[in-house]
């Protein structure tokens, strides 16, 4: 029966490399063997074995017996086995399927994502982020055929002004939260809400569109943008970043109170500042200040140590902030926690 190597490991030890991403280590309970089962993502079967489930790319580079890395199917069992005495998850399959690990959101075939899809899916091309002179010089919605006061799916309106054939599609957005950053009360953007998509019928000021879908009511006033590239089909491996990078989150997505497992965050940092997409940072919550009764002088205040709180993947940056997908936690997540590039 044919090994497929998925993940290269060290196990027990820890070796040094000229890179402190390199040192991968086993979970202590480890399984002895996982099958692959349909709703399995790469992450969670590497959170399984590995202590940080995203290093393992790491491997794989450094392993000179892996020339072709596999994706992986439900059916295929992962097993610890030697490779040059070399302990190694391997991929037991009956076929040589040869493919790379990256998202598989149009579901051509049976191969698992590396994350959920289906938490970053709504997010990918809306809400997005944009500064101030984008949103006010838009063009907008002046008013609706039938005299309608509101809009929804294949209503006609009026566009003041769309003069240019460059597009035949646009998207309805209205204003959403101001992004501050908290420590210097700094603007970095605004959020531009989805509200509906549209196909030109006719330019002119002003010009006349339909309302393909809609998420919610169309209004007068709300504005316009070229619709842009689904950015869904991408690939790519989870790395920290290549430099010291400290942010915050300053906001959360889709409206929960209590951040947990694959929700959506945005952090103060973006673009400008290094992030690209695929990078891991781990979040920080700062130890709070105590007082110590026992102290010889009564009620002295310590600080509690900060405490690593889980682990987020930036999937979408834009230049001043960035929405990334919480992929772990070991304490209850709030808006204002840190994030950082992991420590080595």
């Amino acid at each position: 029966m044919a090994y497929r190597i998925f993940i290269g490991l060290i196990f027990n030890f820890l070796i040094s490399l000229s890179c402190w991403a390199d040192v991968i280590e086993f979970k202590p309970s480890q399984p002895s063997r996982h099958v692959v089962v349909k709703g399995d993502t790469l992450w969670d079967i590497s959170a399984k074995f590995l202590k940080d489930p995203w290093q393992w790319p790491n491997v794989w580079r450094h392993n000179g017996q892996i020339k072709d890395p596999h994706l992986i199917y439900p059916g295929d069992i992962i097993t610890l086995c030697f490779i040059d005495d070399k302990p190694m998850l391997c991929v037991n399959s009956n076929d040589e399927r040869v493919l790379y690990p990256h998202m598989r959101p149009d579901g051509t075939d049976d191969a698992i994502a590396m994350i959920p899809f289906e938490a970053i899916a709504p997010y990918l091309s809306s809400p997005k982020i944009v500064t101030k002179d984008e949103l006010e010089n838009a063009p907008y919605i002046i008013d609706f055929a039938g005299e309608h006061l509101i809009a929804g799916a294949g209503t006609k309106f009026y566009v003041r002004s769309i003069l240019k054939p460059d597009y035949l599609a646009y998207t309805t957005y209205r204003p959403g939260k101001t992004l501050q950053d908290p420590d210097t009360d700094e603007i970095l953007g605004y959020e531009a809400i989805y509200v509906a998509s549209n196909i030109i019928l006719n330019l002119g000021d002003p010009a006349t569109l339909r309302i393909i879908n809609a998420d919610r009511e169309v209004r007068r006033g709300d504005r316009l943008m070229p619709t842009s590239e689904n950015t869904g089909a991408f690939n790519f491996f989870p790395t920290p970043p290549s430099k010291q990078i400290n942010g915050t989150i300053i906001s959360v997505l889709n409206g929960v109170q209590e951040l947990g497992q694959y929700d959506v965050i945005v952090l103060n940092k973006g673009e400008k500042d290094g992030l690209k997409k695929g990078h891991i940072l781990s979040i920080i919550q700062k130890g709070k200040l105590i007082s110590d009764p026992f102290h010889i002088n009564k009620n002295e205040l310590v600080k509690l140590p900060d405490e690593e709180a889980g682990i987020v993947l930036v999937f979408r940056t834009f230049e001043r902030v960035s929405y990334a997908l919480i992929m772990h936690t070991s304490r209850n997540i709030r808006i204002l926690d840190l994030v950082q590039t992991p420590e080595k």
